[in-house]
């Protein structure tokens, strides 16, 4: 940069209180626009032609003593770096930078929801207003049950046992106000993974995918772990130079 010396610590600290944060996200989003374009192509390893994303958050613990700005618990402080990764190149197509108490499933009331993609998150996300907004959108969610979900089988598909899929459902919510957030019928598809052994319950509202294809796109959500991994590991985003939330959503 044609710099003779590196700046002080001090410098680069103030430059990052005082410089408003929301410009470097501005360039961020610009730049990750670009990239989904370059990446549109890249195969998922689905044979699905529609954009699928992957939401989760990842926490970043702080120095309660240095970052008052984001209290977590009553010993730590913390924020939240909630992401929706699209799987075509694992890019980050929405960022939120929230403090540690922020519950996962709020992010749910601001991300951007685009007609035709699928969404799919953990059972943290499960919210039955907040998924029936997705669905009205004419988006997909794919998204493990919870234990112990009040719901009647409405009928069957039949299955093939040998490929893991126990069961094909479509189900109906009993709980009074839960079938009031989400008054159409749910899709339910239990798995035994080959592999683990374990079994697992996914819900949805796509009715037209194999079951397998619905098992196989909860599998690709771990690409968001394996990307906020990388991130932690290659970016340092641990260290800060400054201690405001305006030096803390810069660096990130």
């Amino acid at each position: 940069m044609g710099l003779s010396v590196i700046p002080a610590r001090s410098t680069l600290s103030g430059a990052l209180n005082q410089r408003d944060w929301n410009i470097y996200h501005a360039l961020a989003m610009r730049l990750i626009l670009r990239a989904r374009d370059l990446y549109a192509k890249e195969p998922t390893g689905l044979e699905l032609d529609a954009t699928i994303f992957a939401l989760d958050s990842t926490t970043i613990d702080l120095c309660l003593s240095l970052f008052d700005c984001a209290p977590f618990r009553s010993t730590k402080a913390a924020v939240k770096m909630h992401t929706l990764l699209e799987l075509h190149g694992a890019i980050p197509a929405f960022i939120h930078i929230s403090d540690g108490k922020m519950g996962d499933v709020k992010v749910l009331d601001i991300f951007p929801i685009e007609a035709g993609a699928y969404y799919v998150m953990d059972r943290g996300y499960l919210h039955c207003s907040r998924l029936f907004k997705l669905h009205q959108a004419g988006a997909f969610f794919v998204t493990p049950a919870k234990r112990g979900m009040d719901t009647q089988r409405v009928y069957s598909t039949k299955t093939d046992r040998s490929t893991g899929v126990i069961c094909d459902q479509a189900i109906r919510l009993n709980c009074f106000y839960v079938s009031r957030d989400y008054p159409e019928y749910l899709r339910r598809i239990r798995y035994k993974d080959p592999v683990s052994g374990k079994t697992l319950v996914f819900l949805t509202n796509n009715t037209t995918l194999p079951p397998l294809t619905i098992a196989a796109l909860y599998k690709s959500r771990w690409q968001v772990e394996l990307f906020f991994k990388w991130i932690k590991q290659h970016l340092r985003i641990k260290h800060f130079l400054g201690t405001s939330e305006n030096a803390v959503k810069t660096k990130i």
